[in-house]
């Protein structure tokens, strides 16, 4: 049982309880919108190739179970189907022929040259919502190009902007792109079901997600700066271009915190704290053009200043003052952070095969109907026979299958 944000719940499983979901996705981003919507209630039906999900083979593991699948399988109920096999694909029709939501990430073309493409699944069920994920898309010239998260991060103009200003570019240590993905497919999932259900066109609708799109679409300002001034943002640091003091500063004591103060108000407060009346009335530190113009001046008037304190008093002295500071955490921290603790970020799940288990919790969280964690990620395979007994309970599945290995007849 895992430890519930938001209080008691008038509905235990969720506000997408009764929705149910099909994930034949892998990796990341796919995955991660069915783990968003298992987490707020949805009933999720994994599927993965005999041979298990990559994911189960990669990251570290405690004692032969992957940690990785444990936190990205949770709340999901897991089959192992082979598509390219007929009794399997039958299956698989079954299983969304009852369908709300359809994931899958499959290279363009894929599903349709198994015969599973949009158009024959949405004649089998006219109110599936089905989410296509892919690096590309599903037109233009790239679109049946191989296409992974670092490719959108490379691509999407986010490495080239991200790192030293001479140093090379930076890819993020972690899905970043798949992530974003991840959270746009998810709500456009809703907004489609809200338009079936809610607005009652009684239709579903195919999604086409392109990995490289979403994190393009939160890079800021940068293709109108270009088109009407034609600038192109460079590497910067930890630097912003838009205000300063924004940056990432080494305390006495060896650790580091990150500071941003946009707001008049607060920069004056920071530059008051740091550097005295003189430097908050510097004519040069006036406004945000004026501060980014003269941003060396600045940090070595407010990093100097956090350089000869303790993270302790650091952290302290700018919370007097009311500006924003935070240190910059290692997972440890995290773990021991008091406001983490406070508002249950991490969450413990008991785990059938490594016992209980530290995840991050459900987020955003939800006054009245939060989700929760039901279960960790599964064995290959795990619920196999419950998942066909309702569908031959439902009349899906009209000849019992084979109890031989999935995917052969």
């Amino acid at each position: 049982m895992s430890e519930t944000k938001g209080g008691d719940s008038e509905n235990k499983q969720g506000p997408l309880a009764g929705l149910r979901v099909i994930d034949c996705a892998t990796l990341f981003a796919g995955p991660m919108i069915t783990t968003l919507m298992g987490d707020f209630g949805a009933d999720v039906i994994k599927i993965e190739h005999p041979s298990g999900d990559p994911l189960r083979n990669m990251g570290a593991k405690k004692d032969g179970h992957p940690l990785w699948w444990k936190t990205t399988a949770r709340n999901k109920r897991c089959i192992a189907l082979d598509l390219k096999a007929s009794a399997d694909a039958e299956i698989f029709r079954a299983l969304v022929a009852d369908a709300d939501v359809l994931v899958e990430n499959f290279r363009t073309g894929t599903l349709e040259s198994w015969g599973l493409g949009w158009e024959e699944l949405s004649a089998l069920n006219p109110r599936l919502v089905m989410v296509r994920v892919t690096g590309f898309g599903q037109t233009g010239p790239y679109r049946r190009r191989a296409g992974f998260g670092t490719l959108a991060e490379a691509m999407s103009g986010f490495a080239h902007i991200t790192g030293e200003t001479d140093r090379p570019p930076t890819l993020p240590p972690f899905g970043l792109a798949d992530g974003i993905a991840a959270y746009f497919g998810c709500f456009a999932a809703m907004f489609a079901i809200y338009d079936r259900d809610v607005n009652g066109s009684g239709k579903g609708q195919y999604i086409d997600l392109a990995i490289y799109e979403p994190i393009f679409a939160l890079l800021g300002p940068q293709p109108i700066v270009f088109d009407q001034l034609g600038i192109v943002q460079n590497r910067n640091g930890n630097r912003s271009v838009n205000n300063a003091p924004r940056n990432a500063y080494k305390t006495r004591d060896e650790r580091w915190v990150a500071l941003s103060a946009a707001a008049p108000s607060i920069v004056r407060r920071v530059l008051e704290l740091a550097g005295g009346q003189a430097a908050a009335d510097d004519p040069r530190f006036q406004t945000n053009a004026d501060r980014v113009r003269h941003v060396e001046e600045v940090d070595a008037i407010v990093g100097g200043w956090i350089g000869q304190h303790d993270l302790a008093e650091v952290v302290e002295k700018f919370e007097t003052v009311e500006a924003a500071i935070a240190p910059i955490y290692d997972i440890e921290q995290i773990f021991n952070d008091p406001q983490f603790i406070a508002r249950g970020s991490i969450a413990t799940v008991e785990d059938e095969d490594l016992g209980p288990v530290r995840m991050q919790n459900v987020f955003p969280t939800l006054s009245r109907t939060p989700g929760t964690i039901r279960r960790a990620g599964g064995r290959i395979d795990q619920d196999r026979d419950e998942i066909l007994a309702e569908l031959r309970a439902a009349g899906r599945l009209p000849v019992p299958p084979s109890t031989a290995k999935a995917g052969r007849p």
